[in-house]
């Protein structure tokens, strides 16, 4: 038997659910298909983000931010604070309280919006049918006019150090720590690495960063990379570049890991827990049959053109499967825009204008080009900056550490990127990305009116800087 839909969505994750509810808030029949399961077996809609990605995360950094500020930074504000502990299981409790939340209210979401929900697998076969398979093992095929692929994405495994209980974990494992280890290595200095290495840097772990490239975050801006070493070096992060993991040896409760360092000698390090985060590669295996006529890169990613049409017309993918940063926001994005093509209006995303956050403390956060880039391309430019160490209200809130630079057209003053370190930067990025996406000066940004004082008076300033024109640092010479 069949069941027949207007739209099939494989994946519940943030560019399935939300492609599913845009899909049904617009008349379509939609099903969206999810097969994760939680610590208790029990169904979960979400995908990784929700469930042990970006949110759970995000949660663990805040608590630990929190603990880290009220025993290190309290004083300056006159605050006294006596002997002090972090209950680390109510800790994770409350992050899995957070994720029980939002994951429920998917599934709200989707009832209220008329979204069919179905647990378990999903498989693409050939003429857009989809084999579900249930998780108590029953099988049934569904059939849909489109089909939307949104199956994520898997963290990379790598030989030297395979996963072992809970002493080698992914960011997975990483979540579900109960106890401050003594010592922490994490392989890989990406996004995933420096943000589980501060949360448990900040309780109290020594801990130790294998980073196997020679430079330190080389996507981004060079300036935004040399002040996060800069500030992290002070964190008591100890951030080792050109580090080659080899090996790994689990002895007891302790592990034991040998690496070639920069200069090629072999070193060893002994770890409580080890957590290995050296990147995400796309989800596809068995979520396509072999006739399904989909076409995969050579790196395994969905091949789509610019709206997200896979080789099979009425077969779309998105998200961590299709080229393009691995970003929830841009997962959702997708999302919306091939529902909105399915429904039949018009739709496009604009991928120049797509940022990208570090949620460190303090943040990280770009958007569009940055110098190297430009360099490369010979595009000629001008920056301007302007520190957070200059800001009334940062130094207000102590917390004056980075700063935001913005890079525009030498010619045209149209804003190429812009990239900040510090408090508040996740927040700060969108006031570029929409300046950006309406093709903005930075004269524009410089013309309007900022709340003083906030944070955000440093856009305002470096947008001034660009031209030699800030008011509240003094300029540097025009080029």
């Amino acid at each position: 038997m069949s069941t027949k839909f207007d739209v099939i969505v494989i994946g519940g994750g943030p560019g399935g659910y939300v492609a599913a509810i845009r899909a049904a808030q617009l008349g379509l029949k939609t099903a969206c298909i999810e097969k994760w399961l939680d610590k208790e077996n029990k169904p979960r809609l979400g995908g990784t983000c929700l469930n042990v990605g970006c949110i759970p995360s995000k949660a663990l950094l805040d608590s630990s931010h929190k603990y880290h500020e009220a025993k290190e930074s309290y004083g300056v504000h006159g605050i006294t604070v006596g002997e002090m502990a972090m209950d680390v299981n109510a800790m994770v409790d409350r992050k899995d309280k957070i994720v029980n939340q939002l994951t429920s209210g998917i599934t709200g979401l989707f009832k209220a919006n008329g979204v069919t929900s179905f647990e378990g697998f999903g498989k693409l076969l050939a003429n857009k049918k989809v084999e579900f398979t249930a998780h108590d093992g029953s099988v049934q095929t569904l059939e849909a006019e489109n089909v939307i692929l949104a199956t994520g994405s898997v963290p990379v495994n790598i030989p030297p150090a395979p996963r072992t209980g809970d002493i080698i974990v992914d960011n997975e494992g990483a979540l579900e720590f109960r106890s401050v280890p003594k010592r922490l290595g994490v392989i890989g200095a990406g996004v995933i690495g420096l943000e589980l290495g501060s949360v448990w840097a900040r309780l109290g772990s020594e801990v130790v960063v294998l980073e196997a490239q020679d430079s330190f975050l080389s996507l981004c801006d060079q300036d935004l990379s040399k002040e996060a070493a800069k500030i992290f070096k002070k964190q008591d992060l100890d951030i080792r570049t050109g580090a080659r993991v080899t090996g790994s040896q689990v002895n007891g409760e302790e592990v034991e890991v040998t690496y070639l360092d920069a200069k090629g000698e072999e070193q060893k390090e002994t770890f409580d827990k080890l957590i290995v985060a050296v990147g995400r590669k796309p989800f596809t295996d068995g979520c396509l049959a072999g006739d399904a006529g989909v076409d995969l890169d050579e790196r395994g990613f969905v091949f789509v053109d610019e709206q997200c049409r896979t080789s099979v017309p009425g077969v779309f993918a998105i998200g961590d499967i299709v080229r393009g940063p691995m970003l929830a926001h841009k997962a959702s994005e997708e999302g919306v825009m091939v529902a909105d093509i399915i429904a039949g209006h018009k739709a496009q995303m604009n991928y120049d204008c797509i940022p990208s956050v570090i949620y460190t403390h303090p943040e990280l956060a770009w958007v569009g080009k940055n110098e190297q880039e430009l360099k490369a391309e010979g595009v000629k430019y001008k920056v301007g900056k302007f520190p957070f160490a200059a800001s009334g209200r940062a130094m207000a809130a102590n917390d004056t550490d980075g700063f935001v630079k913005i890079i525009a057209d030498e010619e045209t003053d149209r804003i190429l990127g812009c990239h900040i370190i510090g408090g508040h930067a996740a927040d700060l990025i969108a006031q570029a990305v929409i300046a950006m996406e309406f093709g903005s000066t930075a004269e524009d940004i410089a013309l309007t009116v900022f709340a003083h004082p906030t944070v955000s008076e440093a856009v305002h300033e470096a947008a001034l800087a660009v031209d030699g024109h800030a008011i509240h640092i003094a300029n540097r010479k025009k080029r």
